[in-house]
């Protein structure tokens, strides 16, 4: 057999590059929502971030239904569950998943122990449950010996966290060009959700040639906050989720790897309801963008850019729309506004209207229940992919959030 025989039969390793959000999505990392939602209950759903108690069922099925429109399409859908399991197989994966998910200050030095023997002598597939669903005390291994925590915790307390929100994949990791941001999720909900996401791009083998990006990811921020306006261009929201210092972190890196040219800095309402970015704005063509349009006139963007001597030049604040067309060299951004009236378009922003997912330029997945809203984008000449998301909304979250791109053929 010639060398170009051998070569001609070797699989290609997979590209992972996503320059814009609207680019024909070839590979997409989700979650299927598992055993990790039956841990919420009325007691704790607030503060496990979720605005009812969902039937996994039936989130299931929808997402599932999800997964298939995106495969329709010609995406490559890779399941967060399944990556882990693979990644587990790695020694250093399973140690470092070990480690995240026991608190020696919650469980005290002989419990902790205790535990992460235990966990270190389970399957991968066993173990990487117990990393997204929790364990309860009355979960853990029998242990000898009198303990204090376990007499007074109750039966149905958390010894390690389930991670309800791991169905939003957007916000724990951000390609930007071929690399792979970790984030720093705000919230403690969420804290050890990049824990999960940081050993996957670090010891599954797909990933074993990736470049990272914002390698001091302290501050927060979170990636329903970062739009890949175009190539160069960012938007960071800066909020609830995302503050000043995580989007001057993430600028001054991605103008360091040379990723960007742009970032825009934009500030939005610290409420439930527009929590990220992409929960009032997010684009469905080259040119175009949704927006919830109490928001049009008066959202502002910070423009940063790089002095040339590792600092950066801030100015501002500038109207949105204007700043991103500039950065984006175009003439302007075409609005499609969510809704029709004003209590129409406050429904569906709280319905996720705004967060649309493009597959191709001028095609997105929306959820169904926002019907003036989809009528609007068709109006405007954009494909809308329906999916219904009665139980997948209730962490108030619509397909962007669910999907993280991972790779993005380039504009042409």
């Amino acid at each position: 057999m010639s060398a170009h025989q051998i070569a001609s039969e070797t699989p290609a390793e997979p590209i992972h590059r996503v320059d814009s959000e609207v680019g024909p999505l070839r590979t997409v990392l989700l979650h299927r929502p598992g055993a990790e939602l039956k841990r919420l209950t009325p007691r704790n759903n607030d503060q496990l971030l979720f605005d009812g108690v969902p039937w996994l069922g039936r989130a299931q099925l929808e997402h599932d239904a999800f997964a298939e429109t995106l495969r329709s399409r010609g995406v490559e859908v890779l399941l967060l569950a399944e990556v882990l399991v693979e990644a587990l197989a790695d020694p250093r994966a399973r140690f470092g998943a070990v480690h995240s998910a026991v608190d020696e200050r919650q469980l005290g030095l002989d419990l902790a122990d205790a535990l992460r023997s235990h966990l270190t002598g389970m399957k991968a597939k066993d173990l990487a449950g117990v990393l997204m669903a929790g364990m309860t005390f009355e979960e853990l291994p029998a242990a000898e010996g009198a303990s204090l925590v376990r007499r007074m915790h109750q039966p149905a307390d958390f010894a390690v966290n389930p991670l309800p929100n791991l169905l939003f994949t957007r916000d724990s990791s951000v390609w930007v060009a071929d690399r792979v941001a970790i984030t720093s999720l705000a919230l403690p909900a969420r804290s050890r959700e990049t824990a999960l996401t940081d050993l996957i791009y670090a010891y599954h083998p797909r990933f074993s040639r990736t470049g990272r990006a914002y390698g001091a990811h302290s501050a927060p921020l979170e990636g329903g906050d970062v739009l890949l306006l175009s190539p160069g261009v960012l938007a960071v929201g800066v909020g609830e989720r995302t503050t000043p210092a995580g989007a001057e972190s993430f600028a001054r890196s991605a103008f360091a790897d040379g990723l960007a040219h742009t970032v825009l800095a934009v500030p939005i309402e610290q409420e439930r309801a527009t929590m990220h970015l992409d929960t009032v704005c997010t684009m469905v063509d080259r040119d175009a963008v949704v927006m919830y349009p109490a928001v049009r006139e008066t959202l502002s963007a910070y423009p940063l850019r790089p002095d040339g001597s590792g600092g950066v030049i801030v100015d501002g604040p500038l109207p949105f729309l204007g700043a991103a067309a500039e950065a984006m060299g175009i003439e302007r951004l075409r609005v499609i506004d969510t809704g029709l009236d004003a209590v129409t378009a406050e429904r569906e922003q709280w319905d996720d209207g705004n967060n649309t997912l493009a597959v191709a330029p001028g095609v997105v997945v929306a959820y169904e229940r926002n019907v003036e809203t989809n009528a609007r984008l068709e109006d405007a000449g954009v494909e809308v992919l329906r999916i219904a998301g009665s139980e997948l909304g209730s962490g108030r979250g619509g397909p962007r959030c669910m999907s993280c791109p991972i790779a993005r053929d380039t504009l042409g």
